[in-house]
């Protein structure tokens, strides 16, 4: 049994994910709720600790800057609901939204620049639609129109939205049993309308916020006038957003609720493409940092077409991104590294007309900050951190194994006895409740031992201790190592520091 690849991993995944108790559909009693999800034990200690360790390598140890010394970056914790005329200044309520497709038929919505047709290569015939990364029903589908065995590289995979509006009316939608189904692409805005107070009319309409962004940038002048920061310098945020996606799809990785790790560096207009340029090496290097593998992450810069309208005076964005089990072999957005320019400072400060500039006592220089943001989706890195954590060892009475870094594993030490008697369990206590204030620690007296290692394994747990019949005589423990199976005989005294050792280098 080797380690699977693309789709049949992704399924692995997930299948491991609900058994272990990582992450489940929400309100699944109920038949669930498309693009939302609920983390369970373990999968809220993984994300609570990729969390943690973003906010101590950002905010409490934050990295060197090009001079050699640390950069000053401070954290913030805004409200998901501020006044509507923020989401108007940003551009949120007038361009924050996404191209549509509906079909008329199966009344299945899609998000009309995530889907492709297949256009075979040698007739002039009807179109198929897919969701990109997804051709498999497509092909089906076009086998059973054309009435012949068909394969992918029969076709040209092109994108919807490119089509002639002329041939649209060939296309069969992924779920139509007819060609023509499909409508004309149209906006679709993406966030969710809430109402304030206790009246619902319009005079009471707020909104979940889409980003955390911009509760940083209405705090930016609060930060600036009550903390000892100067430009440049960053605001750190952790939270949740929302977005009505259109398609959510892939799992955890576009859903409609989801957490964000954001900071906005601000910094003079001058000294920006330096930032820029540091904060794109500096993040990619992080991700690195995690374990992630070398070859499964890439920089890409974004397309004239692809950028934000907060983009402009030459500003850009990079995507760090990840080689998922649904885009191998190609990648899909990680963390976005952006250039947002001077734009939301001088939106907010002409629409609320309070002044956002900062004057520069040594320069003599007042200017509106430019912004460079580094902006990742939590819940998404929980699901890089997964897929790099499954792995499969055939010589296990349990063959699959989640390796993940130690600093992020959601149980860090398994404590057993070997059987409940001799004594074995009320030492092997005695030991938990020695290491529980310095370890996730999880004291497990269920099943054989076997068992027992096997769950530890599925958990990504690093380090086992089993007091077994020896323990009694010679005050030592056996400990197993989760990635290579081997097994070292540490002296109950010293397991602590044992452990620590092996932590700290982690």
């Amino acid at each position: 049994m080797t380690r699977p690849t693309g789709s049949e991993l992704m399924e692995k995944i997930v299948a491991l994910c609900k058994r272990r108790g990582f992450v489940f559909p929400a309100s699944e009693i109920y038949g669930g709720i498309n693009g939302f999800w609920d983390y369970g034990p373990l999968g809220t200690q993984l994300k609570n600790n990729l969390r943690d360790a973003w906010w101590r390598d950002m905010v409490e140890c934050p990295p060197l800057g090009p001079d050699g010394h640390p950069v000053s970056i401070v954290g913030l914790d805004s409200s998901i609901i501020q006044n509507p005329r923020t989401w108007e200044a940003s551009g949120h309520v007038g361009g924050f939204s996404d191209p549509m497709v509906d079909c008329r038929e199966s009344k299945a919505r899609y998000r009309a620049d995530h889907l492709l047709v297949l256009r075979p290569r040698s007739e002039e015939t009807d179109l198929f639609a897919f969701l990109e990364g997804d051709p498999g029903p497509a092909l089906k589908q076009a086998k059973k129109v054309l009435r012949r065995a068909v394969s992918e590289e029969d076709f040209v995979a092109e994108p919807f939205t490119g089509l002639d509006p002329s041939e649209r009316g060939r296309v069969w939608g992924p779920d139509a049993s007819s060609a023509g189904t499909l409508t004309e692409p149209r906006q679709f805005n993406l966030m969710f309308r809430t109402f304030v107070g206790a009246a619902s009319g319009e005079d009471n309409v707020a909104y979940l916020r889409p980003e955390t962004a911009q509760g940083i940038f209405l705090n930016y002048k609060n930060v600036l006038d009550t903390s000892r920061v100067r430009p440049p310098f960053g605001i750190a945020q952790i939270g949740k957003a929302f977005r009505n996606e259109v398609t959510p799809r892939n799992y955890i990785f576009r859903s409609r609720e989801f957490e964000q790790m954001e900071m906005e560096w601000f910094c003079a207009p001058q000294e920006a493409q330096q930032w820029f340029e540091f904060w794109t090496e500096a993040r990619l290097a992080w991700w690195r940092s995690l374990g992630v593998q070398e070859g499964n992450l890439q920089l890409r810069r974004h397309d004239a077409d692809e950028l934000a309208h907060y983009a402009r005076d030459g500003a850009g964005t990079y995507d760090v991104e990840y080689r998922y089990p649904f885009t191998d072999p190609g990648f899909g957005e990680l963390e976005g590294i952006a250039h947002r320019s001077s734009f939301d400072l001088e939106q907010h400060q002409q629409a609320s007309r309070t002044k956002l500039e900062y004057f520069d006592p040594q320069t003599q220089e007042r200017f509106v900050p430019h912004v460079i943001e580094p902006a990742s989706g939590l819940t998404r890195g929980v699901l890089v951190i997964l897929c790099e954590a499954y792995d499969v060892d055939p010589s296990r009475p349990s063959p699959e194994i989640m390796r993940f870094p130690k600093r992020l594993a959601p149980i860090q030490v398994g404590i057993f006895p070997l059987i409940n008697k001799l004594g074995m369990p009320e030492t092997a206590e005695k030991l938990y409740l020695e290491l529980r204030s310095r370890f996730v620690v999880q004291f497990d007296v269920k099943q054989s031992i076997g068992k027992r290692y096997a769950r530890m394994d599925e958990a990504g747990t690093p380090f086992c201790v089993t007091v077994d019949g020896d323990t009694a005589e010679d005050q030592a423990v056996t400990v197993r190592d989760r990635d290579t199976g081997g097994q070292e005989r540490v002296a109950l005294d010293r397991v602590a520091s044992y452990l620590s050792e092996r932590f700290a280098t982690a």
